[in-house]
């Protein structure tokens, strides 16, 4: 599965061009807060679509129907997600499965 280069944005890590994207409108369940905000990153090199990886982050979708505070993602995070990913065995010029990285540990859902 490839990401649309329409709304992504690209980020340099340790030399590798890399595209990422947060879907614009919340799925269901992050617009009531049952959720957290989720954004897939790929490498943007190569004419072959390799693994997405999947980063499930601990915070709200910034568009939620709740009004529940919300921490932009920022490009360093993208980046520290990107390392870890990498250490935890993503390889991203690799075809295969999406790549799930759950980083929501201290998130908890809106009632």
């Amino acid at each position: 599965m490839a990401l649309n280069k329409k709304g992504s944005r690209r980020i340099t890590v340790d030399g590798i061009e890399y595209r990422w994207r947060i879907r614009r409108k919340p799925s269901y369940m992050q617009g009531l807060c049952w959720t957290p905000l989720t954004y897939a990153v790929e490498a943007a090199s190569g004419s072959q679509p390799g693994t997405t990886l999947i980063v499930t982050s601990g915070q709200a979708h910034p568009s939620n129907w709740v009004g529940a505070e919300a921490v932009p993602i920022r490009p360093a995070h993208v980046a520290a997600s990107i390392r870890e990913a990498r250490d935890r065995g993503w390889e991203p010029t690799k075809a295969g499965s999406p790549f799930q990285l759950d980083q929501s540990a201290g998130f908890i859902a809106q009632p």
